[in-house]
């Protein structure tokens, strides 16, 4: 499958949303409202489940199911205080020793005036720096879409996974085509030459698990569950110190493909 078909099939309406992954996989989920400066955005869902008998802390851009729930949830795209939100719950499972599930699905966060000036470059950053030295395991897992810094908000993680047909990107292919040759017509070859479906950023050590589709749901979920439980419990078993050296190491190993003198040297 091309770049540009599994960018469109990350965006099908009719594919299961990050909620009806948390409702497969988990059980007794309740959901935490607001990040107690501003409101609630209804776009970013938190709150706590088990995962049989382990409780876990979820995170989840969630873009809705048909258009009334879609335009109430923003079509995924969250404000500065669904990121406030986000990380609130996180220092809270921090706190109370629980990992955390994020589950992301969004063309990126919203680039509103009203999102602007609440500041939603900081919130996202505030997150990229928090989420890096909890600790408490992360999994981060990408269901649809991964679109920018509101996807990247969420995905400083010990482990990556990703749906088979998801992408991860800086930028939409359509924004990239846009900008580099002002021409629609190139979106696919965009699409292509950004590297962002799981195959490449499994090969980039980007992302360490792509997760099959094209078969009942019911059996995707059971072996997220499986997975999930079994995973969490190799993260649990490493001390406080030797979870964060593995998320250090991880995002430090990132990048580096070749030892060449100049690269070499700017990495040490």
């Amino acid at each position: 499958m091309s770049a540009i078909e599994i960018v469109r099939k990350a965006r099908d309406t009719n594919r299961p949303t990050a909620m009806k992954f948390v409702s497969g996989i988990f059980r007794d989920f309740m959901e935490l409202h607001g990040d107690r400066k501003f409101g609630d955005d209804p776009a970013m869902v938190t709150g706590i489940a088990r995962l049989d008998d382990l409780p876990v802390t979820i995170i989840a851009l969630e873009k809705g199911r048909n258009t009334k729930t879609r335009i109430a949830r923003n079509f995924g795209s969250a404000h500065p205080e669904g990121y406030r939100k986000a990380l609130r719950q996180m220092k809270q499972a921090e706190k109370f020793s629980r990992p955390i599930l994020c589950f992301i699905d969004t063309a990126g966060a919203y680039c509103g005036i009203g999102a602007e000036e609440r500041g939603q470059g900081p919130a996202i950053a505030d997150c990229l720096y928090e989420m890096s030295a909890l600790k408490v395991p992360i999994l981060s897992i990408l269901v649809g879409e991964g679109g920018s810094g509101g996807a990247l908000a969420l995905g400083v993680c010990d482990e990556l996974w990703m749906m088979e047909h998801s992408f991860y990107s800086v930028i939409s292919p359509e924004g990239c085509a846009s900008i580099l040759w002002k021409d629609p017509k190139r979106v696919p070859e965009a699409a292509q030459s950004l590297g962002i479906t799981p195959p490449e950023l499994l090969r980039l050590g980007l992302c360490e698990q792509i997760i099959a589709e094209g078969r009942p749901f019911r059996e995707i979920t059971a072996e997220l569950r499986e997975q999930l439980k079994k995973t969490i419990a190799q993260y649990q078993a490493l001390s406080q110190e030797e979870l964060l050296k593995h998320r250090y190491e991880r995002f430090r190993r990132m990048g580096v493909f070749e030892e060449g003198p100049s690269r070499k040297k700017r990495r040490d």
